[in-house]
C-alpha cells in the first residue's frame, strides 16, 4: 500500500510544479515592462528678458523695452551620485537697446572715440544692437536627479562671449518717407563679454538674470556702460 501512494505521489508532484511553471510563465509574459525614465539634462536652454544699461553716465538716455535673446546648447555633466551637475554649452546673444534721443555714432570713419549723439525730432527709433557667440557654463542643482523636467531647479554661472557684430540702427522720416541708416562695426565695442548668470525654476521654466562684468565699450573709447537683464528661460532635452 505505501509503495502504490509513493507512486502516485511521484507522479502527482511533478505535472503539479509543470502547472505552476506554466502560470508563472503566463504572468510574466503580460506583465508590462518597468518604463524607463531618461532623465533630461536641460541640453536646450531659450532665454528671452528684458535688458537695460544699469550702470551708465547721466547723459545717456534709454527708453523703451531693450531685450536680450539667448540660445545655448549644453551638456551636463552629473557630480557623481548626488543632485549637482556641472553643464557647459555654446550659442548666441543678442541684445538691443533703445535710446531716447540719441544716436551711437558706431563707423569706422571717425579718428576719435565713439560719440553718443542727439538726434532730431524727425527720429522715430535709435537703437544699438551686439551679437556675441557666447559659452554658457552652470553649477546645476536639480531636486529631481532622475526626472529633471519635474521639481526644483536651480544654477548658478558664467557666460563668455566672443563679438560676432554690433551696429547703431536708425528710422527717421525724409518728406513723408521712413528711412533706415545703419552703422555697422566691431571698432569700438568690448571683443570679449563676460556675465555673471543666475537661474531659479521649477520644471522646464526658470526666471533667469543676467549681470555684465564687461562694459559694453572698450575702454578710453567709449562711456563705461554696465548691461543687466531679467527674464524667462525654458529648457528641456
Amino acid at each position: 500500500m505505501r509503495i502504490i501512494i509513493a507512486l502516485v505521489a511521484l507522479l502527482i508532484f511533478p505535472s503539479s510544479l509543470l502547472l505552476a511553471q506554466d502560470a508563472t510563465d503566463k504572468v510574466n509574459s503580460n506583465a508590462i515592462p518597468p518604463s524607463i525614465v531618461k532623465p533630461s539634462m536641460d541640453f536646450v536652454m531659450v532665454q528671452v528678458a528684458y535688458n537695460d544699461w544699469l550702470q551708465k553716465p547721466d547723459s545717456i538716455k534709454t527708453k523703451g523695452f531693450g531685450y536680450t535673446f539667448n540660445a545655448y546648447l549644453c551638456y551636463d555633466f552629473p557630480i557623481k551620485k548626488t543632485n549637482l551637475s556641472f553643464a557647459a554649452g555654446l550659442g548666441v546673444n543678442t541684445s538691443v537697446i533703445y535710446l531716447a534721443g540719441q544716436e551711437v555714432r558706431n563707423t569706422d570713419t571717425g579718428s576719435g572715440p565713439l560719440a553718443i549723439v542727439p538726434v532730431p525730432d524727425t527720429v522715430k527709433r535709435s537703437k544699438f544692437v551686439t551679437t556675441y557667440l557666447t559659452a554658457p557654463f552652470e553649477l546645476r542643482y536639480f531636486y529631481h536627479r532622475d526626472n529633471r523636467n519635474k521639481g526644483f531647479k536651480a544654477a548658478i554661472g558664467l557666460t563668455v562671449g566672443t563679438l560676432m557684430g554690433a551696429d547703431s540702427k536708425v528710422l527717421t522720416a525724409i518728406d513723408g518717407t521712413n528711412v533706415k541708416y545703419k552703422d555697422d562695426t566691431k571698432r569700438y565695442v568690448t571683443p570679449w563679454n563676460f556675465a555673471g548668470t543666475a537661474r531659479i525654476g521649477w520644471g522646464n521654466v526658470c526666471i533667469f538674470g543676467s549681470y555684465n562684468l564687461t562694459n559694453v565699450f572698450k575702454p578710453n573709447v567709449g562711456p563705461p556702460i554696465t548691461p543687466a537683464s531679467v527674464g524667462i528661460c525654458l529648457t528641456g532635452l
